[in-house]
């Protein structure tokens, strides 16, 4: 006879299973077949991102986002947008900024249709990133090139340009005031992810690519890295560089500080320098995110 103890654990054990097994798990396995995913366009899941557990979509009140002294967690459903300042026809979503204690500002621009952007500020380098339609880059020379979703480009402090977008377009944007050097400059730079070569990581699984030159000119580069489900990080890294960070692709839970978070497609991450961190992929599908890295630069 089974004493009420062996019972209760049974129970318990069982319905975390059938919570696992569920669609409604925060980390659980897609419920879409591969072949209806492999349909979708890249990154949708960023720009039509859900909550779960599915139940929580309508809880009035509920957000994910975390806001704390060395981190922030800035998710979806909490995203405030509003025009952007001389852009015209685009909402923007600021949610990286000096108001936390971050040395630069990461937004979303959402172009309509015959959207234009304006300049940043005066030193002000701009880092521009495709995730959902498409949007035309000119410069002052008259050389156009057409941003498609995962393609970028960097754009050097007080260097004239322009962006168009004939339809719909999300963009994710980085912008900092640029630590010169003395006799180093940097040059516009225009790209994709797919033709960035596999770079080595020792000791470590991930993928990784990088988007920007590994030179001295730059004091920032944009990464992007990817995990299968089941691989995490080695290292759990402590150090003096600051990351922005956005989620374009799976889920899967983020160490930071001594705070433990379950993460998807879309969340925003904000991490100070020294702010221990972490990261493993869960689910059925690839983790692909963006990251931001200050380099380059003594910090003193």
């Amino acid at each position: 006879m089974q004493s009420p103890q062996v019972l209760l654990v049974l129970s318990v054990t069982l319905s975390l299973v059938t919570i696992g097994a569920t669609d409604g798990g925060f980390c659980s396995a897609p419920s879409i077949l591969d072949r209806e995913t492999s349909s979708k366009p890249m990154y949708w899941k960023f720009t039509n991102p859900t909550l779960s557990p599915s139940h929580l979509q309508d809880l009035p009140g509920f957000t994910r986002s975390v806001y704390k002294r060395d981190h922030a967690l800035i998710t979806p459903e909490s995203h405030v947008f509003s025009p952007l300042p001389k852009w015209t026809n685009t909402l923007g979503a600021y949610l990286i900024t000096p108001a936390m204690g971050s040395h630069f500002v990461m937004y979303l621009a959402n172009m309509q249709e015959n959207a234009r952007s304006t300049l940043p500020p005066h030193d002000v380098e701009r880092f521009i990133f495709v995730v959902q339609g498409s949007a035309m880059l000119t410069n002052a020379s008259g050389v156009s090139s057409k941003l498609m979703v995962d393609s970028y480009a960097y754009l050097p402090p007080n260097f004239e340009h322009s962006l168009r977008a004939e339809g719909s377009a999300t963009l994710v944007v980085f912008e900092r005031r640029y630590a010169s050097l003395e006799n180093h400059i940097t040059e516009q730079i225009v790209g994709s992810t797919g033709k960035q070569p596999l770079l080595e990581t020792p000791g470590e699984v991930f993928q990784l690519r990088k988007l920007l030159p590994q030179a001295v000119p730059f004091d920032f580069n944009i990464h992007i890295m990817d995990f299968q489900p089941g691989e995490f990080l080695n290292v759990k890294e402590v150090h003096y560089n600051q990351h922005g960070l956005l989620l374009l692709e799976g889920q899967g839970i983020y160490r930071l500080g001594d705070s433990w978070y379950p993460v998807q497609a879309g969340d925003v991450i904000w991490m100070a320098p020294f702010v221990p961190q972490w990261y493993a992929a869960l689910g059925k599908t690839r983790t692909r995110y963006l990251l931001y890295k200050d380099v380059n630069r003594n910090p003193l």
